[in-house]
């Protein structure tokens, strides 16, 4: 058995990570963001498909403009930051009724295969928010042909 060497920093990292997910878990919604939940509703709304050589995730972000959107991806995990800002002040005593919410959000996700960071794209169109996770070699499926003989 080879010997590692030991890294508190990587501990402390492990542990923020565990620590996040059972909060996650329990709240229901990723980071305590501050428009995170929205009448049981993760805010932005994701949908994320393997698209064969990439993963694929569309997040519903409307009313934000793409200067507020922040993308990271590390350690397998995607996150987006952004916030959504109010146009105009009203004054509160004005309004007759309010559901909008403004504010900031974040949203992290751990990505189901490992993929190449460093060719990431997105495109942000009529407030979907669509990113390509290109896969590494090995996470991509591979077909093998089986000859049998008589």
């Amino acid at each position: 058995m080879a010997l590692m060497r030991w890294l508190p920093s990587r501990e402390l990292d492990r542990f923020k990570r565990e620590i996040d997910r059972m909060f996650d878990e329990f709240f229901g919604e990723e980071r305590f963001p501050s428009i995170g939940l929205q009448e049981g509703i993760a805010f932005p709304a994701l949908d994320v498909y393997d698209a064969g050589d990439k993963i694929v995730v569309k997040a519903e972000i409307p009313g934000v403009s793409k200067d507020d959107i922040e993308i990271v991806v590390r350690d397998n995990e995607l996150t987006i930051k952004g916030e959504k800002k109010k146009e105009e002040e009203v004054k509160e005593e004005n309004y007759y009724y309010s559901e909008r919410s403004f504010g900031k959000f974040v949203r992290t996700l751990r990505l189901p295969v490992e993929i190449k960071p460093e060719e990431v794209k997105a495109r942000f169109k009529n407030g979907v928010l669509e990113i390509e996770l290109p896969k590494v070699e090995e996470a991509r499926p591979k077909e093998i042909k089986i000859q049998v003989e008589e």
